[in-house]
């Protein structure tokens, strides 16, 4: 959620500043704005409600120049999205420029005690106590180092925080630091950078430091950086990541949206976390760091994650339950963290993040470890603090996913439960190398599945018509099918905003049949596997009360065609694995949908891609 840049060197500020918020728009965000400190010694603020587009017009306009600057994308929280509620924010003087993602649990408490020693308030957000501050810090003992006057800062707040300051009586630095929100530095031939990721990096360098909770960095105009603990020492062998994936692949490279691009990145994306993952000996899963006498205590598994990543975990769910025999648990880390929880000597947590910073998510994993649990994360970020903060980490190796709705990161997240589930299931004696073996080439059948897809699209395209103009739809489905009639519902939400409500279809007369009337869509997805006769009975149901069908079926399916007024269809697979082929026409067909309305398919309306507040 947001996204902070910065940068001090040699180079003007401005076009770094705004490059790096364009290439950190896919966290989601409403307002835009940048500091500038120029060579005369005054900090420029320009900021806007919008897009970094009308950002870098006003920008063109105002005609910054400097060679030290802050910038950032603000989704908001405290205070409405606008021109005054956007960052960078500065103290009283003007002369200290901030920037902030995160949330300040105490700013009412704090912006009380300020107001009463005398400092103004431009704006309704949380943030701006800390321009403020860090004008009392500034000011008082900590004056002449930026380093000490964000520590003594820091040690103020309460809650979440990454911020990068600039002052006007420091020219050519930028102090930033962390705390539970993630950011990372660099030190470049370029200049000194910090950013929220490495996504605005990755054209300036392929070597990035990671800040710890606590850690404070002082970028100087010569390109250096300097890390220092929380205590105010230096940190002498600060942690490292190597960037391994070209800046390009973070742009559109002949797509028409990134989120056409992402879905077509799919096979590729599955075929790298498939590769080398079958051994002699079965699954080959060295990141999990468990014997096979580890794995054959597990009673329970916790499987806790948000949004798309809980749909990623009732599909694992099933698989581990059905292969392994072990019982799992999933969880919406937003509930889990606030109810009771039963854990053993041998309780198995799994997150599910695709960014490797939800913050829901990663308070649940801090709780189950400290309650003793082994946790174990499944992400697509390097260097995230998911993946630095569990025992074992999986990288599902899906490249940068910049449209907020995730499409590869999800089925890739699916392939990558399989592949736990597989090696859990022969760890526990539940199945033979050889019976792995036969899933295990199933699993590598699905990139051909999902390029047979894509070249069906056209039947996607002619179902357009029944949600382009549907205030609302239903989607059904029976055991896995359920889950992608979850998955593909919600991005019929996300990015075509047609609410349209998924249930297992047989709680269907419960409650949402109710809905039905003439013309109503209603989406089956009804592949061939061991539920599909009673799916079938639904969807005669829904046609009785006048729905329109449209059903996910597999190949040569005459009753489904019969039934359905368009069927999407899937080559023929094993019913644990065709979810993740199935789910990929409920991809393409919200995206169709979407631009028949004309709305923007990677950035939709209040959604971030990395949901870094609870």
């Amino acid at each position: 959620m947001c996204g902070i840049i910065a940068y001090t060197g040699a180079n003007q500020a401005v076009a770094h500043l705004l490059d790096g918020l364009q290439a950190l728009e896919y966290r989601g965000y409403d307002s835009a704005g940048v500091a500038v400190l120029s060579d005369s010694g005054n900090i420029h603020v320009v900021k806007c409600k919008g897009r970094v587009a009308t950002l870098r017009e006003r920008c063109q306009a105002a005609n910054l120049v400097g060679t030290c600057g802050i910038g950032h994308t603000r989704w908001a929280t405290h205070g409405a999205p606008s021109d005054r509620n956007s960052h960078p924010h500065t103290d009283c003087s003007g002369r200290i420029a901030i920037v902030h993602n995160g949330i300040i649990e105490n700013f009412e408490e704090l912006r009380q005690t300020l107001r009463l020693s005398g400092h103004e308030f431009r704006s309704d957000t949380d943030s701006e106590v800390i321009a403020h501050l860090f004008e009392e810090a500034w000011r008082g003992p900590a004056h002449g180092s930026l380093v000490d006057a964000l520590r003594n800062t820091a040690a103020r707040l309460e809650g979440s925080w990454s911020i990068a300051v600039e002052c006007a009586d420091a020219p050519g630095q930028v102090v930033v630091t962390r705390h539970g929100s993630p950011l990372v530095v660099a030190s470049t031939a370029e200049g000194a950078f910090a950013a929220s990721d490495v996504m605005p990096l990755a054209a300036v360098t392929s070597h990035v430091t990671q800040l710890d909770d606590g850690d404070v960095a002082l970028l100087s105009r010569d390109g250096s950086v300097e890390v220092f603990d929380a205590a105010g020492e230096p940190v002498r062998q600060p942690k490292t990541l190597d960037v391994d994936w070209d800046a390009s692949a973070a742009t559109l490279g002949g797509y028409s949206d990134f989120m056409s691009k992402e879905i077509a990145e799919q096979p590729e994306a599955i075929e790298r976390l498939l590769k080398g993952r079958l051994g002699e000996h079965g699954i080959e899963m060295d990141e999990l760091d468990m014997t096979d006498e580890d794995l054959a205590r597990i009673d329970r598994i916790y499987i806790v994650a948000c949004g798309t990543s809980y749909h990623v975990g009732l599909i694992a769910k099933t698989m581990i339950e059905h292969w392994a025999k072990v019982f799992v648990s999933v969880e919406y880390a937003s509930e889990f963290n606030y109810s009771d929880v039963l854990v053993t000597d041998h309780t198995l947590c799994v997150i599910v993040t695709q960014s490797g910073e939800t913050a829901d998510t990663l308070s649940a994993a801090r709780r189950l470890k400290g309650m003793g649990c082994k946790v174990f994360a499944i992400t697509n970020v390097l260097g995230s603090s998911a993946a630095r903060e569990s025992d074992g980490t999986l990288y599902i190796q899906a490249g940068p996913e910049v449209a907020v709705a995730s499409t590869k990161a999800y089925t890739a997240q699916m392939v990558a439960g399989a592949l736990l589930a597989l090696r859990l299931a022969l760890a526990c004696g539940q199945m033979t190398r050889a019976e792995v073996e036969k899933v295990f080439r199933e699993l590598e059948k699905v990139p051909d599945a999902i390029r047979e897809v894509f070249r069906r699209s056209w039947q996607d395209k002619q179902a357009v018509p029944l949600f382009r103009d549907a205030q609302s739809a239903l989607y059904l489905g029976r055991g896995t099918s359920s889950t992608t009639a979850y998955e593909g519902a919600l991005k019929m939400k996300e990015i075509a905003y047609v609410h349209a409500e998924a249930y297992p279809a047989g709680e269907m007369k419960h409650g949402p049949i109710a809905l039905i009337q003439p013309g109503f869509p209603v989406l089956a997805v009804v592949p061939a596997d061991h539920v599909h006769d009673k799916t079938v009975s639904n969807i005669m149901e829904s046609k009785a009360r006048g729905a329109r069908i449209v059903a996910v079926a597999t190949d040569g399916d005459e009753q489904v065609a019969n039934l359905a007024d368009h069927v999407l269809w899937v080559p023929q697979m094993d019913e644990y694995v065709v979810p993740i082929v199935a789910v990929v026409h409920l991809q393409m067909l919200a995206r169709y949908v979407a631009l028949a309305k004309g709305l923007d398919v990677d950035k939709p309306r209040n959604l971030a891609k990395s949901v870094t507040v609870e």
